[in-house]
């Protein structure tokens, strides 16, 4: 039986969209872990990274790789991490 040629296209559209969305997705995570092993390390960029991470998320968020909300709650947990783990100066 022969497919529609718009059925065709539309695989190939998702087969771009979800290769993209994979190496997004693969990006937010990298920042994220990043983020995380600066903080452990108590360097000093990981301020820097954090806007990052969060900056990621957001656009992951908007464009509609990941849900808004799942983006709102991985800011709040590295957020939640940083203050944990933040060196004390007093």
């Amino acid at each position: 039986m022969k497919r529609k040629a718009t059925v065709l296209k539309k695989q190939r559209q998702e087969a771009r969209k979800r290769n993209y969305n994979r190496i997004q997705k693969g990006k937010v995570r990298t920042a994220v872990k990043n983020t995380r092993k600066s903080i452990l390390a108590q360097d000093g960029k990981s301020s820097e990274l954090l806007k990052k991470a969060e900056k990621s998320l957001d656009k992951a968020a908007a464009k509609g790789i990941i849900h808004k909300n799942a983006a709102a709650r991985k800011k709040s947990r590295l957020a939640r991490f940083r203050n944990k783990f933040a060196v004390k100066t007093s």
